[in-house]
């Protein structure tokens, strides 16, 4: 029978868990899972409160159904019909400028206008920023398919005012990152993309468009309409139980169980792994998949490779923090129309972000209060995620007070901090995935498969583990 470590319980080690049984079970391989998780609790990242009558997300709310592979999990799983999208009648967003919270227009998509009469006559650019965004369509495209950031490629093809005043603070609610850092290829790949294509964004956008209705997936019976964030009536946290639930009864998950070291055991032709916890000692496991962060890797793999090591304890990361916080419906004047706002570093504010989260989803909370979720930290303004719990939530509610005129009591406050927990994809990200997998492949049987690698979101991470698992098991049936 084989031996099999995953360390790591959050999304990605779950569901390589589950693909694993799956596809092992096809091939008809006898094995033993073991899953090794250092905290109380599975799911990493995705946590959820369900706490009088709110349900709060502590890292990510939803994910995205333009990437297939959550939504599919989640059929598979019996929970299709758990799948909820957000409320499409509040489907604005806005942008702090000049300390007033001004809507984006309609038909601008991420920071690319696609309808001109609302793009004319928003507020939120000026004149000279409109015409410079407008010049996209003019612009050649670059030549060579060279990489470069994120801030460089939205200043060269929409301009300064774009990149302030969208991009930046757009890049920095959903990846914490700081755009003038950030791999164009590995993170908006779509950008480059268009660009090559169409020769403008504006044009490539509106193509885009016009094919998605063509191919518009109707939702299977019993699911709701498909938004473009989508989330679980319960939380996110329904997938994590629902993924444990239907693991099979070979796989052994270790709650509390750190693990230390890895070390290989060669014998003859056969090359084992040992697992060294503050527990216990494992020992002939013939396959290690970590899907812990590169840090915690580069500590597991130190007595194995001291360069492959020294290049995940490298791989860049930034502290965050999210505040949720309930208020009685009727002590908000403010309408809270809308699915939040941005906050543009120019702005010189505390907070990255404010989700109005029982505006976006259903089921958030009861129809008489309100739950709104505020951001903080990030590569902008890191410190600010080493905050204590009190703190956090005073300057949220504070900065709230400042914009949006709130200052009623709340009923229910949480915050989360996540210590150096959002990867960066920066330039030259792409070297560093090879380079790690060119030193893997020394150590046969030891696999990486954390959202550093592929992709930071919900969806990446488990079509990354459907992959990881295929390919095990295909290595094991030869």
């Amino acid at each position: 029978m084989k031996q099999i470590a995953i360390i790591g319980g959050g999304i990605s080690g779950l569901s390589t868990a589950y693909y694993l049984n799956k596809f092992l079970k096809a091939k008809k391989i006898d094995a033993q899972i073991h899953i090794f998780e250092k905290e109380t609790n599975l799911g990493g990242n995705i946590t959820t409160l369900n706490k009088n009558g709110f349900i709060i997300e502590g890292g990510p709310d939803c994910f995205i159904s333009e990437k297939p592979w959550a939504l599919k999990l989640c059929r598979e799983l019996g929970i299709g019909a758990e799948v909820v999208g957000t409320n499409e009648e509040n489907k604005k967003t806005f942008i702090l400028v000049n300390k007033k919270l001004i809507e984006m227009p309609e038909g601008l998509m991420l920071m690319i206008p696609t309808k001109i009469k609302p793009f004319l006559e928003t507020p939120l650019f000026s004149l000279p920023g409109k015409i410079r965004m407008g010049m996209d369509l003019f612009i050649p495209a670059k030549k060579d398919g060279s990489d470069e950031t994120l801030g460089s490629f939205v200043r060269r093809r929409l301009g300064q005012e774009a990149l302030d005043k969208i991009a930046e603070p757009l890049v920095a609610g959903i990846h914490a990152g700081n755009p003038e850092t950030m791999s164009l290829k590995n993170t908006f790949p779509r950008f480059l993309e268009m660009e090559q294509k169409y020769g403008s964004l504006i044009k490539g956008m509106i193509a885009r468009m016009d094919e998605a209705k063509k191919f518009t997936k109707k939702p299977e019976t019993g699911e709701p309409k498909l938004t473009l964030f989508m989330t679980l009536k319960e939380g996110l946290i329904e997938l994590i139980d629902t993924l444990k639930l239907n693991l099979l009864d070979n796989t052994k998950i270790m709650i509390k169980n750190n693990a230390l070291s890895i070390n290989k055991i060669t014998n003859g032709d056969k090359i084992s792994y040992e697992i060294k916890t503050d527990v216990f000692t494992m020992k002939d496991i013939d396959t290690v998949i970590l899907t812990t962060p590169a840090y915690a890797a580069a500590e597991l793999v130190k007595n194995l490779d001291n360069e492959l090591s020294s290049i995940l304890s490298n791989f860049p990361y930034v502290s965050a923090a999210t505040v949720s916080v309930g208020f009685k419906r009727k002590d908000i004047k403010h309408p809270l129309h809308g699915f939040g706002f941005l906050v543009p570093k120019t702005e010189r504010r505390k907070i990255m972000a404010t989700t109005w989260t029982s505006s976006k989803f259903s089921h958030r909370c009861d129809k008489d209060y309100v739950l709104l979720r505020g951001f903080l930290g990030g590569a902008a303004n890191e410190k600010m995620a080493d905050l204590e719990e009190k703190e956090l939530i005073e300057t949220v509610l504070s900065e709230w007070n400042a914009i949006m005129g709130i200052s009623a009591e709340p009923v229910i406050q949480k915050a989360y901090r996540w210590k150096k927990g959002m990867p960066q994809y920066v330039i030259g990200h792409e070297t560093t995935v090879e380079k790690i997998e060119k030193l893997a492949a020394n150590h046969p049987g030891l696999i990486f498969n954390g959202n550093y690698l592929r992709g930071v979101g919900i969806a990446d991470c488990i079509h990354n583990s459907e992959l990881t698992a295929q390919k095990i098991a295909e290595t094991m049936g030869n």
